[in-house]
């Protein structure tokens, strides 16, 4: 496995990726209509300014997983539902804190990753509501190395 520089030519893989990841870990949190808009299409419209800012695992030239960070805050790390497990979710995440990752945000109900985050040593700054996919959801704000908690 490695960890590179994503490139505009990866970014119809990512947003596969994105999508997949998307669906199997929100499956229990968001509604279906919501899921049904989230879709290879909709990611990489998104990926498409973004890229830059995205690190991506790779085993023989095939992507596992990415991250997307921007200014320290861990955006998006989405590994590919069939990779889970294998370790390129943790060097990806080690590659995001040898980056500058402090803070990421997780849905409150999201257990795996949850514990993906805390068994790799971040910890939970403060919980919230906020609005997303047209309803308040529930949120946990992690830091990462005592980092300062953000208010708000």
């Amino acid at each position: 496995m490695r960890v590179r520089r994503a490139r505009a030519a990866d970014v119809p893989a990512l947003a596969a990726i994105a999508e997949r990841s998307y669906r199997e870990a929100f499956k229990t949190i968001l509604e279906q209509d919501v899921l049904a808009t989230r879709d290879a299409v909709f990611f990489a419209a998104r990926f498409t300014e973004s890229w830059p800012r995205m690190i991506l695992v790779e085993m023989e030239s095939r992507a596992l997983g990415f991250l997307l960070m921007t200014d320290g805050h861990i955006d998006m790390l989405f590994m590919d539902p069939d990779a889970s497990g294998k370790g390129a979710g943790a060097l990806l995440l080690h590659e995001g804190e040898a980056s500058g990752a402090k803070s990421l945000e997780c849905f409150r109900d999201n257990l795996g990753a949850r514990r993906f985050y805390e068994r790799h040593g971040w910890r939970i700054a403060r919980e919230y509501d906020r609005e997303f996919a047209g309803r308040s959801r529930s949120f946990v704000f992690y830091v990462k190395n005592g980092e300062a908690i953000p208010t708000a």
